[in-house]
């Protein structure tokens, strides 16, 4: 049956009410019925990022949501990017590309530029597929941000499209979240509210029917699909960590989640390892014993340096190596285990030097141009394939670079300690592929195991989202409120 609408918005109440996997549902529902669908985020605030076909980066939400369509991931789909360096600025990414570093206020001054990109993208995107759908960002009830929106209601006026609303009931508060941002919306940005959608929900349908019935009737508007809890999803997130899908086992596994952690989607397929207990270490929390600490990508390496001194892992990395422990450091968490990181252009922020964690011969130095790209290879120390894809401002040189992780395209990548117990990568989503996963577990000291296969669990999470997401789809085309 033919999808009613060219262009489709989905805005939510509020962050991380189900933006994401609403439109990721849709698009694998519809690409299952041979529709041309496109996925399509205006602006997005991450720092979980994927590299295109194209050369460019855009939200890793976006690239899970092109293989939810079956298309490879493209700029045009997440046009504009920002990905947080401070507590009140970020970098500025448009299409795919590096545009500026901005404080909030300079950037909310340059989003009438920023529309321009957005708007370009849609445009692209509108002509080369049937249906596009669109997901908002935040809420569209910050009415101090309206002026000038790009994200939400700003953008549904602009190319004119309807929207439906998610709001997530597992938070609470479901119904007051729905009605208070309704009662935040113009006139014109309330009528072209298509419906709403209630996310999570777990527990007796028809206890929750007398709240439904009251909603319509407060508001004049349908309650598209009741959507259900799903437990053991492994999809890509967009930006926060979620520890209910860490697995439990005996060989530890500790992360220190840094102030500015980057793709810790990296971490993925080892949250999903049988036999593997991943521990995420905030500030002030104890370090405890592991087995292999992995230091993870961070947008600010220099800050987050600073971070880890003052949160004492210098001295737990330390007696981790005496043990014997095995450590991973991932782009800035492999900068940092060198001897010194300079940023002379001031990239990052004020320019100057530091001195690093001295784990690994090499120096760093942060470049003006960013790295971008996807790559395959094999592993320098194991039989094992590995894939993964580069964002990087930095170039790392010295005499643990001749003791390689990787080799890429017959190239040396990464670096490893002479004893054997430390090494480093500029390769996100290293631990993806089986093959790699298996050999770097195994280097780490695991015993005998069969490596989870994350591209698996990834389409197999798709298609179990697509499943509960069919009343939504049935609801849309005009059959009336469905529960999954």
């Amino acid at each position: 049956m033919k999808f009613p609408y060219r262009t489709l918005m989905v805005q939510g109440t509020t962050s991380d009410a189900g933006k994401s996997t609403v439109v990721a549902a849709l698009c694998r529902l519809l690409a299952r019925e041979g529709v041309s669908v496109a996925p399509f985020k205006p602006q997005n605030m991450a720092l979980n990022s994927a590299v295109t076909t194209d050369g460019g980066e855009i939200g890793r939400a976006q690239a899970l949501q092109a293989l939810a369509a079956g298309l490879e991931p493209h700029t045009d789909m997440n046009p504009i990017l920002l990905k947080p360096s401070s507590d009140t600025g970020a970098q500025v990414i448009v299409h795919g590309k590096v545009r500026a570093d901005m404080n909030a206020r300079d950037y909310h001054q340059y989003k009438t530029v920023a529309m321009q990109a957005v708007l370009e993208s849609y445009q692209r995107l509108s002509r080369a597929y049937s249906a596009v759908i669109v997901e908002g960002a935040g809420s569209p009830a910050e009415i101090n941000l309206r002026e000038r929106d790009i994200a939400n209601m700003g953008f549904a006026e602009a190319v004119d499209c309807p929207v439906i609303l998610v709001a997530d009931i597992d938070r609470g508060g479901v119904f007051a979240h729905i009605v208070g941002t309704l009662s935040c919306l113009s006139d014109s940005e309330r009528a072209r509210i298509a419906g709403f959608v209630i996310n999570r929900f777990r527990g007796d349908i028809g206890l929750l029917e007398p709240g439904l019935d009251w909603l319509e009737e407060q508001t004049g508007k349908p309650v598209l699909a009741v959507l259900p809890y799903l437990h053991g999803l492994f999809l890509d997130a967009e930006d926060a960590i979620k520890p209910e899908q860490q697995a439990k086992g005996s060989f530890r596994i500790v992360v220190p989640v840094l102030p500015r952690i980057s793709n810790h989607t990296d971490f993925d397929a080892l949250r999903a390892q049988p036999g593997v207990d991943l521990t995420f270490v905030g500030p002030g929390q104890a370090i405890p014993p592991a087995d292999l600490i992995v230091l993870p990508g961070s947008k600010n390496t220099r800050d987050d340096l600073a971070w880890l001194r003052v949160n004492v892992w210098p001295q737990a990395l330390r007696k981790h190596l005496r043990y014997g422990g095995k450590v991973i450091g991932i782009c800035g968490g492999y900068q940092m285990l060198g001897r010194t990181v300079s940023d002379p252009h001031g990239v990052e922020g004020k320019p100057g030097m530091s001195e690093a964690l001295g784990l690994l011969e090499i120096d760093t130095e942060l470049a003006t141009e960013k790295t971008l790209a996807q790559v395959s290879g094999q592993c320098a120390f194991a039989d094992g394939e590995v894939r993964g894809y580069e964002i990087h401002m930095g170039v790392s040189q010295g005499p643990a670079t001749r003791l390689p992780a990787f080799m890429i395209d017959g190239r040396p990548e990464g670096a490893r300690s002479a004893d054997g117990q430390v090494l480093g990568t500029y390769l996100h989503g290293v631990f993806d592929a089986p093959g790699a996963l298996a050999a770097l577990l195994a280097w780490a000291g695991m015993d005998a195991f069969e490596a989870v296969d994350l591209a698996q669990l990834r389409e197999q999470s798709l298609d179990r989202i697509a499943d509960a997401t069919r009343p939504l789809l049935d609801a849309l085309r005009g059959k009336g409120r469905n529960a999954a």
